[in-house]
């Protein structure tokens, strides 16, 4: 009687455990990597609204015509939940007709600028 020998079809347990080493460095930096998205996605939404809330003020100024007082004003300028503090700066310029207005959006407590926007303020003769 011939013995037959069996050819090996499993795998070994050190192939096994590199295979599983292999997917689960291949998890992590997927995870890492989605962690990141929603970190950038979040900054980006809120320097989006930071920038809306600049633009709005800026087009308040020109659409009220308002002739705005020299010095720093700051107030709150929240948008979508989003707590947002802009500062407005007013300047002089060489032409008493022209004033430089700067908005500044800050954090909610003030130590990151999102968003900054120069723009002119008019009095008409």
């Amino acid at each position: 009687m011939r013995c037959r020998r069996k050819s090996g079809r499993g795998f070994t347990l050190i192939e096994v455990l590199v295979a599983m080493t292999i997917a689960a460095v291949a998890l992590m930096a997927a995870i890492r990597a989605t962690g990141s998205l929603a970190v950038g996605s979040a900054e980006l939404r809120s320097r989006t609204l930071a920038q809306w809330s600049a633009e709005n003020r800026l087009a308040q100024i020109r659409i009220a015509r308002e002739w705005p007082n020299l010095g720093r004003r700051q107030y709150d300028c929240s948008q979508a939940a989003v707590v947002l503090v802009c500062r407005e700066d007013v300047y002089p310029t060489p032409n008493p007709l022209f004033r430089r207005v700067e908005v500044a959006v800050y954090t909610e407590d003030g130590s990151f600028r999102l968003a900054r926007l120069v723009g002119f303020s008019t009095r008409l003769p």
